[in-house]
């Protein structure tokens, strides 16, 4: 009896034992896909490449004139300098020559990029979203099939912005002229260097972009839906900024195939890489394959922070509009 009654007082509320605080750690759950159909990855991606690129347009016309000197008017590879060449040679609207390109380029292209990067994603991840690798693989997929929209149109966004209203009165000007006089080859002239330069840059963006944004949603995830947007554009630059940085020469490359012949440029014999490095470092040393990599850094940083806070906010949107689809069905 005596033992009945103990069991019953301790089992009294008055008697429990004071609980020890929790050693919590909330569980950051990562959906291994968005749930949202191929045609919404497509307007989220064209609705962030234009903003992206629209936005930082200016920067990248600096970029785009301190990699393509030969004979160029703009000698110096300081931004500074060649911000006010531009300036002084064209005034304002200079920095947004070939913006109209850039337009018709990047929609179609990001609506591309994105799509392929989700649906590659999903398929080489599974069900874990933690996979590193296969982010890298779906940006390399992903870069090679925009990369054939983007090309053409970034062709002749470089050459307008290289060149003076005499030698392209526009888009379509540039592309009949190029066409007559080079033939539709010269379009894809930089191909092969852009996607060996989008490809490691991709690997390393969308890689870097997805630890990051796990990271910075672990550290704080009771925030996370408050702080979305800081979360996905601190990513997005810190991605940026680093794959920028290591493709630069590349980059190089690329500007002086597209722009070769423009504006007293080098004209080179054939697309060849090692061909197009040999005469870089023939005439302004290893110096010249990094040209322009502070304006190029200063681009990717910011453009990316905006194209992925744009494009997880295009995600969301859609995201809502299925739900409440779904939960009226």
């Amino acid at each position: 009896m005596a033992t009945e009654a103990t069991t019953t007082n301790f089992q009294n509320s008055d008697f429990r034992p004071v609980p020890q605080p929790p050693d919590f750690h909330p569980e950051v759950i990562v959906s291994p896909h968005d749930g949202l159909h191929f045609w919404q990855f497509m307007i989220a991606g064209s609705v962030a490449g234009c903003v992206e690129h629209m936005a930082m347009f200016p920067v990248d016309t600096v970029k785009t004139h301190m990699q393509a000197l030969g004979s160029c008017p703009i000698k110096s590879v300081g931004v500074r300098h060649a911000l006010r060449s531009i300036l002084k040679s064209e005034g304002l609207p200079g920095l947004y020559r070939g913006i109209g390109a850039m337009g018709l380029g990047a929609g179609p292209a990001h609506a591309v990029y994105f799509s392929i990067y989700e649906v590659c994603k999903k398929y080489f991840s599974g069900e874990n979203p933690n996979n590193s690798a296969a982010h890298a693989v779906s940006g390399v997929c992903a870069t090679v099939a925009s990369d054939a929209v983007f090309t053409p149109m970034d062709t002749v966004k470089q050459r307008l912005q290289l060149g003076n209203s005499a030698a392209y009165r526009g888009v379509f000007d540039c592309v009949k002229k190029v066409l007559k006089e080079e033939g539709f080859g010269a379009f894809y002239a930089s191909y092969r260097t852009t996607v060996l330069m989008n490809a490691p840059y991709t690997a390393v963006h969308f890689t870097t972009y997805e630890a990051l944004k796990r990271g910075l949603i672990e550290i704080s995830p009771e925030s996370v839906s408050d702080e979305r947007v800081i979360v996905h554009a601190t990513a997005g630059a810190l991605a940026g900024a680093s794959a920028a940085v290591i493709t630069t020469p590349l980059d190089v490359v690329k500007t002086q195939l597209q722009c070769q012949g423009v504006c007293g440029c080098d004209r080179f014999k054939s697309s060849s890489i090692g061909d197009v490095v040999k005469t870089i470092v023939r005439k302004d040393g290893y110096k010249g394959l990094v040209r322009g990599w502070i304006p190029r850094m200063l681009f990717h940083a910011p453009a990316a922070a905006i194209c992925w806070s744009t494009y997880e906010a295009a995600k969301a949107f859609f995201q809502e509009i299925n739900a409440s689809s779904e939960s009226g069905t």
